[in-house]
């Protein structure tokens, strides 16, 4: 069986719940969602320079630091990853080009 954004967004619902002095998720959500917003911004700008220029490990690695910091900040904000993943369902239902003109309009 494959690991899954579900299976990690279970994870990170549990570890929010331990310790801070154990769990370094629970000492993030602790912080507040102003430091969560942080490491997602910092994390996605290592796998931006990944992807600009570093190795695919590199990559994979700076990609999935950006995956787990989503995820803390959805968790930080009470936002379910099945709401993300309606949302990219719904746009995901037209061509990019369709979608993103839609969103200027509305």
């Amino acid at each position: 069986m494959a690991f899954t954004l579900d299976d990690l967004e279970r994870i990170v619902s549990i570890r929010a719940e331990a310790d801070a002095g154990s769990s370094y998720t629970r000492s993030l959500i602790e912080a507040g969602p102003e430091k969560c917003a942080k490491k997602l911004g910092e994390e996605g700008v290592e796998a931006a320079l990944a992807c600009a220029g570093g190795s695919k490990t590199e990559l994979v690695s700076e990609a999935a630091d950006v995956l787990y910091h989503l995820l803390v900040a959805l968790k930080v904000r009470d936002v379910e990853l099945r709401g993300v993943m309606a949302e990219l369902e719904r746009r995901t239902a037209q061509s990019g080009h369709a979608e993103k003109a839609a969103r200027k309009t509305a």
